[in-house]
């Protein structure tokens, strides 16, 4: 049986940590500064400082933690934003910060968001008092979340999802689990068993909308690059390694050598999840005799380049506009999957490894359709690349099951909204108020004292 104070120590221990470390933090963000995890001039938001005014009306505040979150509410912001609502978004990193300049620019405030320690959050929320908090998939921050409940700001959920480790962790902490859930007004979970585990968790009011990221569109890509890459490749046969962890690449590489020789003029495409690797990969490649573009560098693939490699950020629709076989990666050596809505939009058949927890339902339902093949070995994707590059009926097979799986499962935008609309109908009409014009009050004359002092004197002469 709990004691009283471990019970406490359950429920406060975080915000007492967050306290007693705040000093340190400084320090800590100068650190992650240093090595490009934060943007120069900005750390004052993470403390909760702006420089930006608040807008006038009712402001609606969405966290997406990263780039994928960011992705997969743009075409929510843009509905919300249809509403006439302002809103801020926050993100957690520099990548997602430059998302957010260059899909929104000036219609969407970005701030880096707040850690989440007492005064950098209501100092925060000082400022921009949001009318609502939407937080994007799971990113649970309790000094936040508490923050907003003492200030009575509804918080929600939206495109939620749980995987097996986070759900592991905060079920071995139910009591902070329950005081934490318990908060959220509504959780949009993605998946059936996403609203279960958040059930379990001790959120009150769940329902199942989708997963938001399948009715965004596609990742775009310049039509002058796209037309340029492809009239260098030609006819040469292509295959590509996406969202790449630490292993995967090697094995992709490895994967290049044993079947050029098969498919002469074989061009292997190898996008790393983290981009800044592209030097240590770059060197990997060239030590195994391979000739590498490297696309920060904006180099086009020659004849003889055997491995182009997409070491930038923001150009996924780009790479998959060039091939139809794509391995999804973190999910052969490294765990959790990654998403493979964006292979299956653009017409590519999705491989994958065994490790796809994080996108679990996603992988079943395109797997149903026969859009995707899973591997257990670095010797089985060789064979699937084999199999795909010698077959074209078979691989357009698989392509044609992932359009048809991703239109069989749009529909969480609609939901999603459907289910915010008792949120924002009282914002949409406090926004009209605010949209609508006013009148100008009439100018009062204002009488400086001393020239009131001196008339009252002139009269009194006058008498």
């Amino acid at each position: 049986m709990k004691t009283g104070l471990s019970v406490w120590l359950a429920k406060n221990g975080y915000w007492l940590g967050g306290v007693l470390g705040y000093p340190l933090l400084w320090a800590i963000l100068q650190y992650r500064k240093h090595k490009g995890k934060e943007e120069r001039g900005r750390l004052g938001e993470r403390f909760g400082r702006s420089g930006l005014p608040r807008p006038d009306g009712p402001l609606v505040w969405i966290h997406a933690a990263s780039v994928g979150e960011t992705l997969a509410v743009t075409q929510l912001i843009e509905q919300i934003k249809g509403c006439g609502l302002s809103i801020l978004l926050t993100t957690g990193t520099v990548t997602s910060a430059r998302l957010a300049a260059e899909r929104f620019g000036g219609d969407v405030i970005h701030q880096y968001v707040p850690i989440d320690a007492m005064p950098a959050v209501s100092r925060f929320l000082d400022h921009w008092r949001p009318d609502l908090a939407v937080n994007v998939e799971t990113e649970v921050w309790p000094v936040t979340i508490g923050e907003l409940a003492r200030r009575k700001i509804a918080q929600i959920i939206v495109n939620g999802r749980i995987s097996d480790r986070s759900f592991e962790r905060w079920m071995h902490r139910r009591e902070l689990a329950r005081s934490l859930f318990s908060r959220f007004s509504l959780v949009m979970a993605q998946t059936d068993l996403d609203a279960e585990r958040f059930s379990d968790l001790g959120a009150l009011h769940v329902t199942v909308a989708g997963n938001l990221k399948v009715d965004r569109d596609a990742p775009p890509a310049d039509d002058q690059l796209v037309r340029t890459l492809r009239e260098a490749i030609g006819d040469r046969p292509v295959w590509a390694a996406i969202s790449t962890f630490d292993g995967e690449e090697k094995i992709a590489a490895d994967v290049h050598v044993a079947l050029r020789g098969k498919h002469r003029g074989l061009l292997t495409i190898i996008v790393p999840r983290h981009p800044d690797r592209g030097d240590v990969l770059a060197g990997l490649f060239a030590a195994k005799g391979l000739n590498v573009c490297r696309r920060s560098r904006d180099e086009i693939p020659a004849e003889e380049t055997d491995i182009l490699l997409g070491d930038t950020m923001g150009d996924m629709g780009l790479y998959l506009r060039l091939t139809e076989i794509a391995f999804v990666g973190r999910s052969l050596i490294a765990k959790g999957g990654q998403n493979p809505l964006e292979p299956a939009m653009l017409g590519a058949a999705v491989i994958t490894g065994p490790n796809v927890d994080n996108f679990r339902d996603t992988y079943r339902q395109l797997r149903q359709r026969g859009a995707v093949r899973t591997v257990e070995s670095a010797e089985a994707l060789m064979q699937s690349v084999d199999f795909l590059l010698s077959d074209r009926d078979a691989r357009g097979l698989m392509i044609s099951a992932g359009y048809a799986g991703v239109r069989d499962m749009r529909g969480a935008l609609i939901k999603t909204m459907k289910g915010m609309e008792r949120f924002l109908a009282p914002l949409r009409l406090e926004a009209r108020f605010f949209a609508r014009p006013r009148p100008v009050p009439e100018k009062k004359r204002t009488v400086n004292i001393k020239d009131k002092i001196a008339s009252q004197d002139l009269r009194k002469a006058l008498r």
